[in-house]
């Protein structure tokens, strides 16, 4: 029984680690999303899979390297939230592959799509004809969100996380001055206190972290 004991420990503090992560930072990597919680699923289940049958690391050495871990992974998640250029390094940005029936190649590249790839994704959705697409979207986990002739176009939030989206601002025609004068025309200081800000038929609504 004793040979089993630290087997069952490890286990038990692997099992303790992950609902912790889980419960603190969201329910994310249950169905991952971005690239962020797809890492943490694979490292963490390598990091428990890998030392919970070896005699080599002590219960303690491998509960500091959980510890570890959860400390940077948290570190990394605050950073993405609240850092623009954070966030676009570690979950990418929405990619627009098709506009208009027509293919857009260098976006596709980018992507590390084949053409092949890019084809199958559109029957996965049902869609045979090219010259049908108003617009299809590559988005951070790799769904394919398409949208036909004759239907509404998708909506992207203008500010999402208390962080400006450029590229719609851009698509708008507009500018960050712009967007942070509507922010305080609506009462409240800065884009950072906006949880998430949309912006339909010309309008920007605004959902704050703390209601007024």
């Amino acid at each position: 029984m004793s040979i089993y004991l630290p087997i069952l420990t490890k286990l038990a503090i692997g099992l303790f680690a992950l609902i912790v992560q889980i419960n603190i930072m969201g329910k994310g990597n249950l169905a991952p999303t971005n690239a962020l919680d797809q890492v943490q699923n694979y490292v963490l289940g390598g990091i428990i899979g890998a030392v919970i049958y070896s005699d080599t690391i002590t219960v303690f050495q491998f509960t500091i390297v959980l510890i570890i871990w959860t400390m940077l992974v948290m570190t990394v998640k605050f950073m993405k939230e609240h850092n623009h250029f954070v966030k676009l390094l570690i979950d990418g940005q929405p990619k627009v592959v098709v506009e208009r029936g027509e293919v857009a190649i260098k976006n596709v590249l980018r992507a590390g799509l084949s053409a092949n790839d890019l084809m199958f994704k559109l029957r996965a959705q049902s869609v045979y004809d090219l010259s049908k697409v108003k617009r299809a979207v590559l988005e951070q986990n790799g769904q394919l969100t398409v949208i036909l002739e004759g239907e509404e176009n998708m909506k992207y939030p203008i500010i999402f996380d208390g962080q400006i989206n450029a590229d719609l601002l851009d698509l708008i025609g507009r500018d960050s001055e712009w967007l942070a004068d509507e922010v305080k025309r609506q009462g409240y200081e800065q884009v950072s206190d906006i949880f998430v800000g949309e912006y339909l038929d010309g309008q920007v609504r605004l959902t704050p972290y703390e209601r007024h």
